[in-house]
């Protein structure tokens, strides 16, 4: 079975506080993201479970990519909202450094989870329900698949205020084209 991301923004943001420290939700019950699938509350609990009885933790990657570790999460818990993560970028790691400007900036507004799905329905609206995935990584990423969502850096660098005019420039433009076509690599992704 292939590993499946779905990406997310959402009204809680991302923030990056002192000490590169990071917050969020990277996924949200009830949701219908772009490719029609909704998680289940729930549906992570005999993942992380199973992780803190292994001794294992969520990895925390850049864009999914399994060969660039960032930081670590030291929360992966489930709410009444969804999955909320917090954790910290390392110091002295130069893509974590550089998220935390991008984050900060607002020039990466998302959170990724990569899984597998292990159990899903369909509702009477066609749509996927996902009830229990196997939880394996949280990404920060550039283009989540929930466009009505938002993820906000909080804290800002020198040339910060360019920055965010920038992201907000690019998620109107993402917002028109929206119906055109799918952003690069947005297969498989949700949110």
């Amino acid at each position: 079975m292939e590993l499946e991301h779905k990406l997310c923004r959402f009204e809680a943001p991302v923030t990056v506080g002192e000490g590169l420290e990071l917050a969020g939700y990277a996924s949200r019950f009830g949701a219908c993201d772009q490719g029609g699938d909704v998680v289940a509350p729930g549906a992570y609990a005999a993942s992380l479970k199973r992780l803190a009885q292994e001794g294992r933790a969520v990895r925390m990657l850049w864009q999914h990519d399994p060969a660039q570790p960032i930081g670590v999460w030291s929360e992966v818990a489930e709410d009444a909202t969804g999955l909320r993560v917090k954790g910290r970028l390392l110091r002295g790691v130069a893509r974590a450094e550089e998220a935390a400007e991008l984050v900060r900036a607002g020039a990466i507004d998302g959170l990724s989870i990569g899984y597998r799905t292990l159990r899903a329905t369909k509702n009477d609206r066609g749509q996927r329900v996902l009830t229990e995935l196997e939880l394996w990584e949280v990404s920060l990423v550039t283009f989540p698949m929930l466009p009505s969502a938002r993820v906000a850096g909080k804290g800002d660098s020198p040339g910060a205020a360019a920055w965010r005019e920038l992201a907000e420039t690019l998620r109107r433009l993402r917002r028109e084209m929206a119906g055109d076509s799918a952003a690069p690599g947005q297969k498989g992704a949700k949110g």
